[in-house]
């Protein structure tokens, strides 16, 4: 009797109940795990990686299957920098889970020496960690990506469905330990992110870096802003702020850090305005540059408010109220046009809207039309005051006057790649054919008065680059008082242009906000800056020189042809 039953027994173990035990076996040792995806590489116009991501691995237990001493434990402890008793409160809190992690990314080198401890129940899982080779120079633009390796801000979260990849996955046979001993099969391959090459030029980048960073050192700023753009394009080639941040590094992950300043934080424009108005003026047929315009002894007053200038001009002509960047000139010119015209000409040039680049947090800027319009606040907004852009707002600007007036999109894409992303970077190409409310004779008249700023007897001779025709403007702004009015300490320093000016190839804006160590006045702060980086981004682009006769541009090639010859 007790024969039949152990035979009966046998047979029912290897026979009947065969696929039920052997898939209860399974589930004890087969399991099915997630592979990771590769996360897309971002680079520069040139191909150089800017973001890439690097193998790391995280430690997981199972609190159903961890054994382990406390000898095991705190040395586990130790190898991870952890309290020992921490890891034992977290699986006592989580003992009826099968999956609480320990530590995320840690070299694939300590994650071995934690599997060679052989604790049962410890696991390691690969993910990939991502690194910018770049640090701080490119850290608002990029931005960073979280412990799941999701964008969190810039290109990296305005990109992430197409940087990120499919995840996959694998079944795996563990031994009693929990360490794979065998790959079963293969069920789903993951699917790499895609790379993306952004517009920026990383010499360029560096270069504005470099120079931006020093200067707010130097004149103790509170902070500071440039943006390159290529206007043949409309592409991003640089775009910097300061403070800076490094996003490899945790700590720095701070909003007051890591908000890119150049497209989400508004000033005065100020005087950088001017060229706009002027234009507006020339436009309605009402003025030349040779119109003589009545300044007198350098102030007027509009019921009670008193409009500044710097110096006494008397009677000058339109180019010469640019090129002193005359309130008062500004302001008699802007009165005799008709109320709505500054507003409607500044609302055509993207002022009040941003600028589709789509880059996360972008801000619209402030142009709000009141009902009635006073004439103070139409004196006032011809040099810049009562309303607020970004930089790459007021830089869009200069490239559409020079540009003569056809407005196109902003990218961050490099153009050959912008076409595949149009959905996400919210660009209409349809915006290209539009165009400003202005002729192109009377932009091309403020062009060449732009470029009498930078000579000798304007306001920014500083701007001047060697080789190069310059045309650009000026700004100082005093800045608004939390009580109402205006500071009489606190300015912003700004300087615009575009060069060469014969034949437009880039335009930068330079923005220092409360410079602090004596000089504050746009051609003196921001015009240097303005300088050396438009020097360095023509040269590193190869834009043939417009302005050769410059003495030290020709003793320089003559020097040059004799050592060569």
């Amino acid at each position: 009797m007790v024969c039949c039953a152990l035979i009966w027994r046998v047979l029912d173990l290897q026979v009947i109940n065969n696929e039920f035990l052997k898939g209860q076996g399974n589930a004890r040792v087969l399991r099915q795990l997630e592979v990771t995806a590769h996360r897309g590489m971002i680079t520069d116009r040139n191909g150089y990686p800017l973001a890439i991501s690097t193998p790391v691995s995280s430690i997981w237990i199972n609190p159903k299957e961890f054994e382990a001493d406390n000898k095991k434990i705190y040395r586990f402890a130790k190898l991870l920098k952890l309290n020992s008793q921490y890891i034992k409160n977290k699986i006592k809190k989580r003992a009826n889970k099968e999956f609480v992690y320990i530590k995320r990314r840690i070299s694939p080198d300590l994650a071995q020496q934690i599997l060679d401890m052989n604790i049962k129940g410890i696991h390691v899982q690969r993910e990939y960690r991502r690194y910018y080779p770049d640090g701080e120079i490119f850290g608002h633009v990029l931005g960073f990506t979280d412990v799941d390796d999701n964008g969190q801000e810039g290109m990296e979260l305005a990109y992430n469905e197409w940087l990120s990849g499919q995840s996959g996955s694998k079944k795996v046979v563990k031994d009693r330990l929990g360490q794979i001993i065998a790959i079963e099969e293969q069920v789903a391959a993951p699917q790499p992110g895609n790379d993306l090459s952004l517009s920026l030029d990383r010499g360029v980048q560096y270069l504005a870096y470099k120079v931006l960073k020093e200067t707010v050192q130097k004149h103790k700023a509170k902070s500071g802003s440039i943006v390159v753009l290529d206007i043949e394009t409309g592409e991003v080639i640089a775009m910097v702020n300061q403070p800076g941040f490094n996003p490899n590094r945790l700590q720095d992950r701070k909003s007051k850090l890591y908000r890119n300043r150049a497209i989400t934080d508004l000033f005065e424009p100020g005087s950088t305005m001017k060229p706009i108005a002027i234009a507006a003026a020339l436009n309605s047929g009402q003025y030349s540059p040779d119109t003589k315009v009545e300044t007198g002894d350098g102030w007027f007053m509009i019921k009670g408010k008193t409009i500044k200038d710097t110096h006494a001009y008397g009677t000058i002509d339109v180019s010469t109220v640019l090129q002193k960047s005359s309130n008062v000139g500004t302001s008699k010119i802007a009165l005799s046009l008709p109320k709505s015209l500054l507003w409607d000409t500044y609302y055509s040039f993207g002022f009040g809207s941003d600028t589709g680049s789509g880059f996360p947090g972008e801000s619209s800027g402030r142009l709000v039309r009141p009902r009635r319009v006073s004439k103070i606040e139409q004196a006032t907004l011809s040099f810049g005051y009562g309303m607020s852009v970004t930089n790459l707002q007021l830089t869009n600007a200069y490239s559409t006057i020079a540009r003569l007036g056809k407005k196109m999109p902003i990218s961050f894409l490099l153009q050959v790649e912008s076409d595949k992303h149009l959905d996400v970077n919210m660009n209409d190409s349809g915006q290209q054919l539009q165009k400003v409310q202005l002729s192109p004779r009377s932009l091309v008249q403020v062009g060449k008065m732009m470029e009498s700023v930078v000579k000798q007897g304007g306001t920014a001779p500083q701007a001047s680059v060697s080789g190069y025709m310059v045309a650009g403007k000026t700004g100082t702004v005093k800045k608004a008082s939390r009580q109402g009015g205006y500071t009489k300490k606190k300015y912003s320093a700004v300087f615009a242009g575009y060069a060469p000016a014969s034949k437009p190839k880039l335009a930068i804006v330079v923005m220092i906000d409360e410079p602090d160590n004596g000089d504050y006045y746009g051609g003196l702060v921001a015009a240097p800056v303005f300088s050396k980086v438009m020097s360095g981004a023509l040269r590193l682009f190869n834009v043939d020189p417009d302005n050769i006769s410059q003495p030290d541009i020709v003793s320089q090639i003559e020097e040059r042809i004799g050592r060569q010859g």
